[in-house]
């Protein structure tokens, strides 16, 4: 149960419409709202429609006179109306008035002192057993109190005694900032007194008008109100709006949704749920916006101290929901709380959350901790979805281990996706020979397909081919070059270069034709875009085997220049991608077959042929 008074110093500011539309939204998404009308000289929360329209619901003032008769705390059912059931969302709304609507009400108010009543007559603990009652009784969410308007006696019950929170409207000017700079004082001291209660504060600038603020008047005002009632956040706004709709007491967040009131209901709605840890919603907020603050200086009040024991809290409340817990562990994974996290991830399995996300965080978790058995049962798990993104199957791949056998290509992840998809992940699938062989099983019946168009068949061959050079298919890899009798000179550079490292592998020589049209395509282009290493790799290779060593070694130099200290490339040495140190050494064996050395060929060719040759013969037409 989380309680929110909605308070304002001065009235003509929308207090009251402005808590009957949460009321409504809240219970439209779910939760059980019982709203309690406490401005008890001024009352009028049971004349909007949404409640029960029984004028004679007994309320506050009748609770609180029957206590001072028989010295016992009544039952509060008899003091609260429900309104009609809000569809099958679980939602539901109950008011308690603040009297039953008599000729007699003024006098029965006037009647209590409510000095005596917290003096001498244990008031204080009345209102606790009233609390303890509303949460057994009418089991809310949410309570949202409607308080009076300035200093007065029960002001102190709304704003510091029952709540967790208050919603402070005000109009911004000098008569609003007088009065409620005391009031939030008092209501901040709450923290340092005997009960150690920290109340959130919600400031909500309300009936402004929608007007240019050319001469930053309303700019200078919300400067003032942040620096005398120290608060840091702009203030949420609820616009002045002209509608005679207004005179009937129209709820906006019902009969208006898409009204722009609306949506500013909704957002002071939506600003009390994220400060409700109970809330699942409110808690999953919370996870998001800590998980972007771990990497940023701390604010006073977002101490790593302060975020753990949110964090725990939030854990014991949503100790079943399999989503909260999955985020949670996700926190903890980011933090490398490893162990934690894994629990965590064990626990949201456990609890019924049965998607790919989960079985991914924890497959990465369980790589980390060595365990990489039960990473890959989690990446084959993921596999066997048809839910898991292109992306997602492309980093769970990876931590299959070589002996769980699995058809890439029919299982259900990939099966799901559409050919682009596919050829996407196929060409991300370059890490290893091992991945180039899963990269294989993808591409393989797309460039047999004869129903899909030739461009996408196309695509696919190119990258097929070059997942064939990286696994030392090179006779295979050849035959895609040529398809269709395609010539050399028909070809793009990267067609081109590829083309000419198979011919390179599959026949021991190398053979000028391809390379020498990799390197008038590279002099034709006159564009400005940058190239990376790898581009720089292969003209260096594309200038050797040309034979002009001056221009093949610059650009050697060019992508040695800037070659980062960690991430991976990819090489044209190896044809899949390698750490940056590793490329570093492809680069030094080009450097040698540069200068002579011509015992010196790709990884992937050695590997193809066993062993190196002794001897590389270079064909130059």
């Amino acid at each position: 149960m989380y309680v929110t008074t909605f308070y304002s110093f001065k009235g003509g500011v929308g207090r009251t419409m402005a808590l009957v539309n949460a009321a409504f939204e809240l219970a439209r998404r779910g939760r059980r709202v019982l709203t309690v009308d406490f401005d008890l000289e001024a009352p009028g929360l049971d004349t909007f429609d949404i409640f029960p329209s029984k004028n004679r619901i007994p309320g506050i003032i009748d609770f609180v006179r029957e206590y001072l008769v028989s010295g016992q705390a009544p039952e509060v059912g008899k003091f609260v109306g429900k309104s009609p059931d809000f569809g099958d969302c679980g939602g539901g709304l109950w008011v308690m008035p603040s009297g039953a609507q008599k000729e007699t009400y003024a006098a029965d108010f006037s009647q209590i002192d409510w000095g005596e009543l917290y003096e001498k007559r244990d008031g204080y603990l009345l209102f606790e057993d009233l609390k303890v009652q509303w949460e057994h009784v009418i089991r809310p969410d949410y309570v949202l109190i409607d308080s009076r308007t300035g200093h007065t006696d029960t002001g102190g019950i709304c704003t510091r005694q029952l709540p967790d929170a208050v919603a402070i409207f005000f109009f911004p000017n000098e008569q609003n900032l007088r009065g409620l700079t005391k009031v939030v004082r008092d209501i901040r001291s709450e923290t340092s007194e005997a009960r150690k209660k920290k109340i959130d504060l919600h400031f909500v600038m309300s009936n402004v008008p929608d007007l240019d603020d050319e001469d930053k008047i309303l700019e200078s005002k919300i400067d003032e109100f942040q620096n005398r009632l120290g608060f840091r956040r702009e203030p949420m706004v609820v616009h002045r709006y002209d509608s005679l709709s207004l005179l009937n007491q129209m709820v906006f967040t019902k009969d208006r949704p898409k009204s722009r009131l609306a949506k500013e209901y909704r957002e002071v709605v939506q600003e009390i749920v994220r400060r409700n840890l109970a809330d699942r919603d409110g808690a999953l907020d919370y996870i998001r916006r800590m998980s972007r603050l771990w990497r940023r200086r701390w604010r006073e009040d977002e101490s790593p101290q302060k975020m753990e024991e949110q964090l725990l809290n939030i854990e014991n409340e949503h100790s079943d929901d399999g989503e909260v817990l999955l985020r949670l562990g996700m926190i903890r994974e980011e933090t490398r709380q490893l162990e934690q996290a894994g629990l965590l991830f064990d626990r949201a399995i456990k609890a019924g959350y049965d998607e790919v996300e989960v079985y991914l965080h924890r497959a990465h978790v369980r790589a980390a901790c060595n365990d990489a058995d039960g990473a890959s049962e989690d990446a084959l798990r993921v596999l066997q979805s048809d839910r898991a993104t292109p992306f997602v199957v492309g980093e769970v791949l990876r931590l299959v281990r070589p002996d769980h056998s699995v058809d890439i290509a029919e299982s259900a992840a990939v099966a799901a996706f559409d050919s682009d998809d596919r050829i996407w992940l196929a060409t991300e699938l370059c890490e290893s020979p091992e991945a180039l062989k899963s990269a294989v099983s993808i591409l393989q019946p797309i460039v047999r397909d004869d129903s899909l168009p030739e461009e996408k068949r196309a695509s696919a061959r190119k990258a097929l081919a070059m997942a064939y050079i990286g696994i030392g298919e090179l006779t295979e890899a050849v035959t895609l070059f040529r398809h269709g009798g395609r010539d050399v000179g028909d070809m793009d550079i990267r067609s081109a270069f590829n083309y000419g490292m198979a011919l390179w592998g599959k026949t021991g020589a190398v053979i000028r034709e391809p390379f020498a049209r990799t390197v008038e395509l590279d002099q034709l282009d006159s564009s400005k875009q940058s190239k990376n290493l790898n581009y720089f790799q292969c003209l260096a290779v594309a200038n050797w085997a040309v034979g002009d060593a001056a221009t093949a070694s610059e650009f050697v130099r060019r992508s040695q220049e800037g070659l980062p200290r960690s991430g991976l490339q990819f090489s044209c040495w190896r044809y899949y991608r390698v750490a940056a140190k590793k490329f570093g050494d492809d680069l030094h064996e080009i450097i040698a077959l540069i200068g002579g050395d011509t015992s010196r060929v790709p990884r992937f060719i050695a590997k193809a042929n066993r062993e190196p040759p002794d001897h590389i013969e270079t064909i130059r037409r």
